[in-house]
């Protein structure tokens, strides 16, 4: 997101960062038809991406790219929604155009709409799945019993589920938690703080900072850490949008964090 929407970078250092991703062993490129900064781009970031892995000299053959619908940036810097399942179907078709690709490999509904009946957006996804324009369904912004909803209505298909979750963002745990007992795995979105927070983690979390100090690592390597230690279907999905950051933030992948450490951080309160 951070590569497409207001302050993004040129061109040429997403393309970078987005490569370094990939030369690191990333295998999983999040996006949305949403993150664009102006209203006659939709999809800016969708482009980007394929773009990117047009121009890597590497195998891309492994990497899934998830894309997501139903939000929408009308170009004054504020979000809205939809979620009519008319308008998600089409809006997965266009996503998938942009990407260059016959099936979307995960599609996610963006943010519930209080507009719409939950079941008839989720059951858009149902739709795209039946009619092969995704491979694989998932959501965002939801609660337990929209996770519970939403596998109904799929029919056991859903396999992601992605909310806010970080050091400084923690109301997501009981569905973190859901998703660990039921197998699907659960994409923490602004898992460092967010864009305006996340080169602070370690000066707004003494534990984070303090067991960042003791290992030699950056606080946001530890706070990635700990994420994927919550539980083995967790896959935070930091918003680089330079090369040295994304190189970073992989390392997290090797860090085995103790018992001691992992306790620390869980009770660890915003400094």
């Amino acid at each position: 997101m951070p590569m497409s929407i207001e302050g993004r970078p040129d061109e040429e250092r997403s393309i970078a960062t987005i490569h370094a991703a990939l030369d690191a062993g990333v295998t999983l490129i999040d996006t949305a038809d949403a993150y664009h900064r102006d209203a006659d781009e939709v999809g800016h970031n969708e482009e980007l991406i394929a773009r990117a892995l047009r121009s890597y000299g590497g195998d891309t053959s492994g990497v899934l790219v998830a894309t997501k619908g139903g939000h929408l940036r009308p170009g004054d810097g504020s979000w809205t929604l939809n979620g009519r399942p008319e308008y998600i179907v089409e809006a997965a078709k266009a996503s998938a155009s942009r990407l260059g690709v016959e099936a979307i490999g995960l599609y996610q509904f963006h943010r519930p709409d209080p507009e719409v009946p939950y079941a008839e957006s989720v059951g858009a996804l149902r739709e795209l799945l039946d009619a092969g324009v995704i491979r694989m369904a998932g959501i965002s912004n939801a609660d337990v019993a929209q996770i519970d909803e939403a596998r109904e209505v799929l029919g056991g298909r859903l396999v992601s589920v992605q909310n806010q979750f970080s050091p400084a963002f923690r109301s997501s745990l009981p569905e973190l938690e859901h998703c660990a007992s039921l197998g699907i795995a659960f994409l923490p979105w602004s898992p460092l703080g967010g864009i305006s927070r996340a080169s602070a983690v370690g000066e707004n979390h003494d534990a984070f900072q303090r067991v960042a100090d003791e290992r030699g690592v950056s606080p946001q390597q530890i706070a990635l850490a700990w994420e994927l230690a919550l539980a083995p279907t967790v896959i935070p999905i930091p918003g680089a949008s330079r090369p040295a950051s994304i190189q970073d933030s992989v390392l997290a992948a090797e860090l085995e964090l103790t018992a001691d450490e992992i306790a620390a951080l869980s009770s660890d309160t915003e400094a």
